[in-house]
């Protein structure tokens, strides 16, 4: 027997929940169909498909099906049966999938957790020293209870904030987790949903923010069932650089909207998170009026309810507008990753003039204009891309900006996913370390990069022979943009990301912290002093000023009250003559005088 969707208290619109003492209610939109049954699978983990009771939801005649299964209970597998016939797919707002995502999907009620973190407080962006990781490759394990017990090792070398890589359920044994599908569903390869609770709760405990990576532009290319229950989920009226993009603003799109912004509250609400990491939100397109980014952000933040949150944005073109407030026509996002302080780093460290770094010349003057402005490109022609690139920051506070020397993708981008400190100088990498973890940028370290990994980052994603083999391809051809990748000696070793080799290859290997000792302190020495100076600590709120050296130096000034003011002098080049040095950023504060040095 069934009853309609209001007579119960749902928390979400969407998906089952658990109604004690009367079972399961489900709720599921699929205005393509015109009968839907909850089938209760048997069988261990829901291997039996159409073999358990058969549960008729109701329509509400506006495309949802609703109704209360009594026989259910938290830890029952089902699917859904469409129209009557041998077609049994999974929830599209599973909780988890055991089994993968076109296996039985299973009731999970949020609310059994025992939370311990009520005294959190949640975090602001001013001060924060981020870490992203994947958790699959973070530890030899690849789970969320090995990643719980390297917490108070990150906490130990200054990082505050976690940024998780996706983790959105997927098909395969492994992956980077932007081809997820299963959206509400942690995957399976890392654990049960209360492990990652477990880890959230693990990380308030420490001190330590943990947001979440997420994919709101596509969804993957295998394993995807939503146009089962609805075309509308997609759309073809945009170009999509992964496949078919979203629909946020065309025909039935109030529901997609919905499906979205449940999904937001779900990882918030249900997990603790502290904020998100939005992907490529250049390929988010709506037109309509509001956003569905400004919604994601008001959901964000009303989900969290008293606890503070950030919303950290990738977008390529690197439009200021996602950072401005929404008085001034904003979308009220608090950072955005700058991929303009990673491109002048690279070319700095390697001479890599190329592809997409083929606007940059690492000069002095680019990095004292990436201090002092943020973004380089706000307006300008970017030759790479034939168009102009960004739009001005002026008035954005400096935290906004994620700088970065490495992260997931621009490491696999190197095509033998190395990492930078092994394609540089030692010289040149520890100066623009410091310049990465003092500058007035909210600092971003890739996994490993603290103890100077050996091991490499490549892109991995465990697919079907007829997908993985285009994927390859896709990938080989990508890097041809790299002139010096597209040699075909280079292009025949490119790992093939199917391979488990490749996966596995990735993992860290922690003892690499005792090994590479002496890069471990450096990052560790200069995340105190980030921390614990006084000035330093204040950099955001700091009137700061810059001016070049040299041919390959140049220095910062941070103008701190009481004349204690810092400076920090970067050179990536040759001894430095500064004797005259007619500079005023050079002089000494008011009846003072300059102390301490910075080498190469």
């Amino acid at each position: 027997m069934t009853k309609k969707s209001d007579a119960y208290r749902r928390r979400l619109p969407i998906g089952a929940e658990v109604i004690p003492a009367k079972g399961v209610h489900f709720r599921v939109w699929a205005p393509k169909r015109k009968k839907i049954e909850v089938v209760l699978e048997k069988g261990p983990h829901g291997t039996a498909p159409g073999a358990g009771a058969a549960i008729e939801l109701q329509s509400e005649k506006n495309g949802y099906f609703s109704g209360l299964a009594a026989d259910a209970d938290e830890g029952s597998y089902y699917r859904f049966r469409l129209d009557g016939k041998n077609l049994l797919f999974p929830d599209p707002a599973s909780r988890f999938q055991p089994n993968g995502p076109s296996g039985a999907s299973l009731v999970v009620s949020p609310e059994s957790y025992q939370w311990t973190d009520q005294d959190w407080a949640g975090i602001d962006m001013a001060g924060q020293v981020i870490y992203e990781t994947h958790i699959g490759t973070f530890t030899q394990e690849g789970t969320w209870e090995a990643a719980a017990r390297e917490l108070a090792e990150l906490k130990d070398l200054g990082v505050t904030l976690l940024e998780i890589m996706p983790v959105a359920d997927f098909p395969g044994r492994f992956g980077w987790g932007y081809d997820g599908v299963n959206l509400f569903a942690p995957s399976r390869l890392y654990g049960y949903p209360d492990d990652f609770r477990r880890f959230v709760a693990a990380a308030h405990e420490h001190g330590l923010g943990v947001i979440l990576d997420v994919v709101y532009n596509h969804l993957g290319p295998n394993g995807n069932h939503l146009k089962q229950f609805s075309d509308a989920y997609m759309t073809d009226r945009y170009p999509g650089d992964w496949g078919e993009p979203i629909n946020f603003d065309g025909k039935n799109s109030g529901p997609v909207r919905e499906f979205y912004l449940a999904n937001v509250r779900h990882w918030i609400e249900e997990y603790h998170l502290d904020g998100m990491r939005l992907d490529a939100v250049q390929s988010i397109f709506d037109a309509s009026e509001p956003h569905i980014l400004r919604e994601i952000a008001d959901t964000i933040r009303a989900s969290a309810g008293k606890r503070s949150t950030v919303i950290i944005a990738e977008d390529e073109p690197q439009q200021a507008r996602f950072l401005k407030a929404k008085k001034d026509g904003g979308f009220g996002l608090d950072a955005m990753w700058n991929d303009d302080f990673h491109h002048s780093a690279m070319v700095a460290l390697t001479g890599r003039n190329e592809a997409y770094y083929t606007d940059y010349q690492a000069n002095p003057q680019e990095f004292v204009s990436l201090a002092k402005y943020g973004f380089l490109y706000q307006g300008q022609l970017y030759k790479w891309q034939g168009k102009r690139r960004g739009s001005p920051t002026f008035g954005l506070p400096r935290f906004a900006f994620v700088n970065f020397l490495q992260n997931h993708d621009q490491i696999a981008n190197s095509g033998q996913g190395l990492r930078c400190h092994l394609l540089a100088g030692p010289g040149r990498y520890k100066a623009l370390t410091a310049l990465l973890l003092l500058g007035p940028g909210t600092p971003m370290l890739f996994q490993g990069q603290e103890f100077a990994a050996s091991t490499p980052f490549f892109y991995f994603a465990d697919h079907p022979e007829e997908i993985a083999v285009p994927i390859h391809q896709g990938r080989t051809e990508f890097l041809r943009q790299f002139r010096s990748l597209a040699i075909p000696e280079i292009q025949a070793r490119l790992p093939d990301p199917a391979d488990p080799a490749t996966f596995v290859r990735c993992k860290l290997s922690t003892q690499e912290r005792q090994e590479h000792a002496h890069y471990y302190h450096l990052h560790k020495d200069l995340l105190k002093l980030r921390r614990s100076d006084p000035v330093l600590s204040r950099s955001a709120d700091l009137e700061l000023d810059g001016a070049v050296l040299g041919p390959e130096a140049f220095i910062l000034r941070y103008f701190a009250p009481d004349d204690q003011d810092r400076l920090l002098l970067v050179n990536l080049g040759r001894d430095l003559d500064l004797n005259p040095a007619p500079e005023p950023l050079l002089a000494p504060p008011r009846g003072g005088e300059l102390e301490g040095s910075l080498d190469k």
